[in-house]
């Protein structure tokens, strides 16, 4: 070895590990003597002791993980800005929707007809997201901050903004839940940006933490779940403002009477104001430039 050689290998020593990594440890650990290897011994290695995790005591512990693994790999794949696209799993792409259509008509089924025909004409709130998804990544690639669609990582308008994304070549994320129901990601999620979660609170927390918008579609339970959580923090100030976008103005105003809140004493005049209805993905694009004050040519992204 020469002079130059050792003196780098010394050098390296002033910064090497003291102590072996985990993944060291737990790769190196040997396997356990037979007295030792019953399902009742306690010789594995705390961090991979499955049986020692899952213990109803060390809930804590797996909420601060649930927390702190997708966070360290969204710094790790720089993500700083995202737009939340909610909406419900049940709508249909316009190409399946008229699918559908075509095998009611078939069966011949007035009811079965009926709720097909309605599936079509929800049909358009999925090409809709698609298409917000896509101009979202399309105008935002450029910028020196790029803004990142994020989903539920589920079927409906969940897979439609993350196709958007994947159609426009942007990247996007995925947050999906264990349910009792089998929820499978749809295929168009970036696989390092696809996570699973167990506590819907961690994942709530993990929509909100990088959205400088809400983008809201037609939905169920879940999405207003997820709409009055992100009104409420908003509302008392636990959030920074963000625009809240409902899509399909006639939907939500049928579905709810903002209006009665604000009569009854609800809600206060003015707090009808943390959303806004749009048609379009234009419009809701134009609306979110003018509300950071993006200019559409700007290198930079807020």
């Amino acid at each position: 070895m020469s002079n130059s050689d050792n003196s780098t290998s010394k050098r390296k020593a002033l910064t090497a590990r003291n102590f072996p990594s985990a993944k060291e440890d737990a790769r190196s650990a040997v396997p356990p003597p037979a007295d030792y290897a019953g399902p009742n011994s306690a010789y594995r290695l705390a961090f991979t002791d499955n049986d020692f995790l899952l213990r109803e005591e060390l809930r804590p512990v797996r909420m601060q993980l649930e927390l702190l693994k997708p966070e360290l790999v969204m710094q790790e794949q720089d993500v700083k800005s995202t737009i939340v696209i909610f909406g419900s799993a049940r709508i249909l792409s316009e190409e399946d929707a008229l699918a559908r259509v075509a095998e009611a008509q078939a069966s011949g089924d007035d009811a079965t007809i009926k709720r097909a025909q309605m599936q079509l004409k929800m049909s358009r709130y999925y090409e809709e997201a698609r298409r917000f998804a896509a101009l979202v990544s399309t105008v935002s690639a450029e910028r020196e901050n790029p803004i990142y669609v994020v989903t539920g990582g589920g079927p409906g308008i969940m897979e439609a903004g993350n196709r958007g994304a994947y159609e426009a070549g942007m990247r996007s994320i995925g947050l999906n839940i264990v349910l009792p129901h089998e929820q499978q990601p749809n295929p168009y999620i970036t696989p390092e940006l696809c996570f699973q979660f167990h506590y819907f609170a961690l994942r709530k927390m993990h929509f909100l933490m990088r959205s400088v918008a809400l983008a809201c579609f037609p939905g169920g339970f879940g999405t207003l779940d997820e709409l009055f959580e992100t009104l409420t923090l908003v509302q008392t100030g636990k959030s920074r403002h963000r625009p809240v976008l409902l899509f399909g103005k006639d939907f939500w105003q049928r579905l709810i009477d903002f209006e009665l809140l604000v009569e009854t004493g609800m809600i206060s005049r003015g707090d009808e104001k943390l959303f806004h209805f749009v048609e379009t993905a234009e419009e809701g694009w134009a609306l979110l430039e003018r509300e950071y004050d993006m200019n559409p040519g700007a290198a930079s992204a807020t």
